[in-house]
């Protein structure tokens, strides 16, 4: 997705769409593009220039299939498969993700009370977290498109990485700039005592990261830590590194830097994995309410430090494009 950057400085014209803020510092809703058809030159600038600026942009009334969906993608990059840990796609569009209690119960191999248990499981991840960080290559962005969605509930929040490293003062800039982090699924469980499901356990997939990320498009420096997926700070006393990452994740969830989204049918949000993290929903595990939504992304580059030095693969694969002979 590297060339996801505005190719024309220039405001786009009105019939390229409308670009509204969401918050101060997070999130803009687009409107008066049609997603189900492709993009015009300058459609594409004032979605990729609000990207830029917003780092996560919203769109209403988009009624896309699974074939849609991909093919708006496609026109910012390279797609992935679904997911590192999912083996059964729907048939015939292997980039699609489906985010739902029983999908995710399926692709964890968990069943009988245990699946019963996560029935209100209506996200990815209930914690802050970045996209599938545990890679050394994490995606660049996704695009995530409601299908069913509760009348009332079920927002999720999203936070700007890069607001939150510049809100912090030039002292802790200086210290953060030279540290590493490793991430690997299941580190939200290991901070609260718990173990992880058996096959994330089984094939385990660990990065060490820069945890200031310099952006590839637009060169502004990201606070890349997340509570979902970030252990500890490498090379430091796990006390040292507590009371760092507190210090951090503090900081990219403080609610200064966030914008709450609510999904109605037809909703769409596209976001830069980059420079964002976002939470699944708070508020409705009490509900016997139906959420799916379907997720795309697009493959991301290594990430890249203050001092120029790459992530480092630590254990498992590169998310990698489709495999050989998918669409």
């Amino acid at each position: 997705m590297t060339d996801v950057l505005p190719s024309n400085p220039s405001s786009p014209s009105p019939a390229a769409g409308r670009t509204r803020p969401l918050s101060g510092h997070t999130g803009a809703l687009i409107e008066g593009i049609d997603l189900s058809r492709p993009l015009t030159p300058t459609e594409r600038d004032t979605i990729a220039d609000a990207l830029a600026r917003w780092k996560v942009v919203f769109f209403r009334d988009q009624f896309l299939d699974h074939a849609r969906q991909v093919a708006f993608t496609r026109q910012f990059g390279e797609l992935t498969y679904a997911h590192p840990y999912d083996d059964s796609p729907p048939e015939g569009f292997p980039e699609i993700y489906t985010v739902s209690p029983e999908r995710f119960a399926a692709q964890y191999g968990i069943t009988g009370d245990a699946a019963k248990a996560i029935r209100t499981r209506y996200s990815y991840s209930n914690e802050w977290h970045t996209d599938v960080t545990a890679a050394v290559n994490p995606p660049a962005a996704s695009v995530l498109r409601a299908d069913v969605v509760p009348e009332y509930g079920g927002d999720t929040q999203f936070t700007n990485l890069v607001s939150a490293y510049e809100g912090l003062s030039d002292p802790v800039k200086q210290f953060v700039d030279g540290l590493w982090a490793e991430h690997r699924y299941g580190a939200d469980l290991a901070r609260k005592g718990l173990r992880s499901n058996a096959v994330t356990s089984a094939h385990p997939l660990v990065a060490h990261h820069p945890v200031v990320r310099v952006h590839p498009v637009t060169g502004e420096r990201t606070l890349f830590v997340n509570p979902g997926f970030t252990s500890h700070i490498v090379g430091l006393h796990p006390d040292e590194s507590r009371s760092i990452l507190d210090l951090l994740f503090a900081q990219v969830t403080s609610d200064r830097y966030t914008v709450r989204f609510h999904w109605e049918p037809g909703s769409v949000a596209f976001w830069d994995n980059r420079a964002t993290a976002h939470r699944g929903p708070q508020d409705i595990d009490h509900l016997d309410v139906d959420r799916v939504l379907h997720r795309v992304t697009l493959i991301g580059e290594v990430p890249v430090g203050p001092d120029g030095r790459e992530s480092k693969l630590i254990e498992g694969q590169p998310f990698t494009l489709l495999p050989a002979g998918a669409r």
